[in-house]
């Protein structure tokens, strides 16, 4: 491994008994494993080239998980991971290499092998509105810069919320907005099943009025609105079966109008 960083996946997962997750994940370096489940615990597993530390823990929503896992870590480099991710066997030297490369990084974005990929073949530095294009398994970030910005997953947003996804937008947004650099390196870090999730329950009704609020409280009223006219024409083939393109407008404006999420965010800091 060249350079002197340490890498650590962060891995969020649900209802592990074991660390069997180290192996099937096939990480071979360090570790921090959140595992929300009915219990309170701790276990370590020796890997090849570090520690994989699990803790177990009562508390629920995958942005609390993503948070509590940054606190947790010891890295240098921070690697966000589901528990349906398989990892390159060189998985560990590509991402250091990426940030020796990129010393002005905080942070950087990779590919996934059986993924078809968002952006061109080549080093470019992401801002808005090419983050919109990520996901959140392809995120890495140098811990200490998220330490001395502030910077965190909103704890509004994101699976166990009920108020649906997009919380990796809102992150990279956020990163911009705190003067962090983003960039994307096309190196194949891992390969990623997502053949279920735990929020999306299909392109109904809830789905549209969930997407109407996140971009009303992440890219403010005028973009929110930009972006629904946007997603209904392109990601009509995606959704026309479940949902007609009139049926999703309404529902996605109903969710701008309703504007939940931006008054919860407010409440929240008069409340702290």
């Amino acid at each position: 491994m060249s350079g002197r960083m340490k890498l650590e996946v962060l891995l969020s997962c649900m209802h592990k008994e074991d660390m069997d997750i180290i192996n099937d994940s096939r990480i071979t370096g360090s570790a921090v494993v959140i595992n929300q489940c009915n219990k309170e615990d701790y276990d370590e597993l020796r890997t090849k080239n570090g520690l994989a530390r699990m803790y177990s823990v009562k508390e629920r929503g995958l942005t609390k998980s993503r948070n509590m896992a940054i606190e947790k870590s010891q890295g240098d480099i921070c690697l966000l991971c589901d528990d349906d991710e398989v990892f390159k066997k060189d998985y560990i030297e590509k991402i250091v290499s990426a940030y020796n490369l990129l010393p002005d990084a905080d942070i950087i974005i990779f590919k996934m092998a059986d993924r078809p990929p968002s952006f061109p073949d080549k080093i470019i530095r992401l801002g808005f509105p090419k983050i919109m294009k990520v996901s959140s398994w392809q995120i890495s970030f140098k811990r200490q810069s998220l330490i001395d910005s502030g910077v965190r997953f909103d704890e509004l947003l994101g699976a166990g919320t009920g108020n649906g996804a997009e919380e990796e937008l809102k992150f990279l947004k956020d990163s911009l907005k705190a003067k962090l650099k983003i960039y994307y390196v096309p190196s194949e870090i891992a390969t990623v099943g997502q053949e279920s999730s735990t929020w999306f329950k299909g392109f109904n009704e809830k789905f549209f009025k969930d997407r109407g609020n996140t971009t009303r409280y992440i890219l403010g009223l005028p973009l929110s609105v930009l972006y629904a006219f946007y997603y209904i024409v392109r990601k009509k083939k995606m959704y026309s079966a479940d949902i007609s393109p009139t049926k999703a407008l309404k529902a996605i404006m109903s969710g701008i109008r309703e504007n939940r999420l931006t008054k919860l965010s407010r409440t929240k800091q008069e409340k702290s």
